[in-house]
């Protein structure tokens, strides 16, 4: 791809991402049996993540979406959590499963968690696709992670600079020189 040029490593092929989002989906699927999940992505990173998760899940699922932002068009979070698009259904009595591209620094999940508790889920849970634990600030853990990631700024997968690479079939490193890091 003409992307390929930006990436300074591959991290996750896209083998290795589908074998471990069907193991994320086997986990689920016993975890959650005789349920009927709510997966609630966060936009738009999650997206494509999101949908091949719900694919491997062996349940009857609902999907829905949020879009939630601390990022603005910069490469590290402000620490302003702003909803910019909720849930179309409710979520009261419902196990609810927020599906996210990355926790890092956990401020936006961790304010996104608060609000969603406060609508009264029989349950929640997080399903992660990275975690980058070295820039956690919020005391926040996912249920259910993908993978572990370095402190580098990663796109590919439905993950983006400036919303692009977001189409590359991998996840990789952005060059630095690309955004100025």
């Amino acid at each position: 791809m003409v992307q390929d040029k930006d990436i300074q490593e591959v991290l996750f092929s896209e083998e290795t991402l589908r074998c471990r989002v069907a193991e994320l989906g086997a986990e689920i699927t016993r975890d959650y049996q005789g349920k009927e999940p709510i997966l609630a992505s966060v936009l738009r990173g999650s997206y494509i993540f999101m949908a091949d998760l719900a694919r491997a899940i062996d349940l009857p699922v609902r999907v829905d979406f949020m879009s939630v932002s601390s990022y603005g068009k910069g490469t590290k979070s402000s620490g302003q959590v702003q909803i910019t698009k909720d849930l179309s259904d409710e979520i009261e009595g419902k196990d609810l499963i927020v599906v996210e591209d990355i926790l890092d620094s956990g401020n936006t999940l961790y304010y996104l968690l608060q609000v969603l508790q406060a609508r009264h889920p029989a349950s929640i849970r997080l399903c992660t696709l990275l975690d980058k634990p070295e820039r956690r600030v919020k005391p926040i853990t996912a249920d259910y992670a993908g993978f572990t990631v370095p402190d580098a700024f990663v796109v590919g997968y439905g993950l983006d600079y400036a919303e692009r690479y977001r189409n590359l079939p991998y996840i990789g490193i952005l060059k630095p020189s690309v955004y100025g890091g």
